[in-house]
């Protein structure tokens, strides 16, 4: 063999039901660092991709809500154990992007999912519990997820923002469909890597890159998707996504207006706004 080798290069995929196809458009878009350099060719998902995600999540969503409290925190640590061991690769994505301390947003992600995992075994505790009530009741309130949840990550912090918004959504037993940074979308796809290796079963996170403008209006209106975080949607349009959400009742969250990397973002009530809280009465005596 002569000349020189030519690298074999990643093909970024999209993320679904734990598989990694092309969108079923055949459609592409060029990535490019904040140099102008071209990175990827990233597959530009279409309103079928999303409908594909939304089955494979609803598919996924029974066995991972009746997954153990302990096990969930157990699987959200794994992730951060395998994001250490390809903490290169994520510090050079962000860097080609232009983040300012690529190494710092790559630990911050890798601790968000440790802080998480955390909370898994706790917050049924800590936010639910026995009310007190005038008659001879016992009164519960118990937490419970509430479903599919649409997630729109936002267009900067594309790893760390990712994952304040991806952590906490799973971790009490919701599957999501996550719409990644349309600009820079390969530190998701290489979360999804992590994600394929690790113990999270296929389904529960599907991850979908394009033009976000184009799929937010289907992932607000699809009739199967329980609630929606809108942080990453942009302000303009976020009042078609409330109207769209409306058709089923879907609850509209938006993350802190914090900077990322501070205690404020990241808080058990970023768990819990996107679960239902059931209050059960039981008789008490004969």
């Amino acid at each position: 063999m002569s000349g020189e080798r030519l690298p074999v290069k990643r093909t970024a995929k999209l993320f679904i039901g734990g598989t990694f196809p092309r969108s079923e458009s055949g459609r592409s878009y060029e990535v490019v660092a904040h140099d102008g350099r071209p990175l990827a060719h990233a597959a530009q998902a279409s309103r079928k991709d999303l409908r594909d995600a939304v089955v494979a999540a609803r598919a996924a969503q029974p066995a991972w809500a009746g997954t153990t409290a302990y096990n969930r925190g157990q699987i959200l640590y794994r992730v951060a154990e395998l994001m250490e061991g390809r903490r290169a690769q994520f510090v050079s994505e962000l860097a080609d992007v232009g983040a300012t301390d690529p190494d710092r947003g790559v630990s911050a992600a890798i601790d968000r999912w440790v802080w998480y995992a955390g909370w898994a075994d706790k917050v049924a505790q800590v936010l639910g519990g026995t009310n007190p009530v005038a008659g001879p009741y016992f009164n519960f309130t118990v937490p419970e997820p509430t479903g599919v949840v649409g997630i729109v990550a936002p267009g900067e912090q594309s790893l760390l923002g990712l994952v304040s918004r991806l952590a906490p959504a799973i971790v009490s037993g919701n599957t999501v469909v996550v719409l990644a940074s349309e600009t820079a979308p390969l530190p998701a796809v290489s979360l999804a890597e992590v994600l394929a290796t690790s113990d999270v079963p296929a389904g529960v996170v599907n991850i979908l890159t394009g033009v976000t403008a184009e799929l937010v209006p289907w992932l607000a209106s699809h009739m199967d998707v329980n609630a929606i975080d809108a942080t990453g949607v942009r302000g303009d349009q976020l009042g078609e996504v409330e109207e769209l959400a409306a058709e089923n009742v879907k609850r509209v969250h938006r993350g802190p207006e914090a900077d990322p990397f501070s205690d404020a973002a990241q808080s058990p009530y970023e768990i819990t706004a996107l679960m239902e809280f059931k209050t059960v009465w039981h008789p008490i005596g004969a």
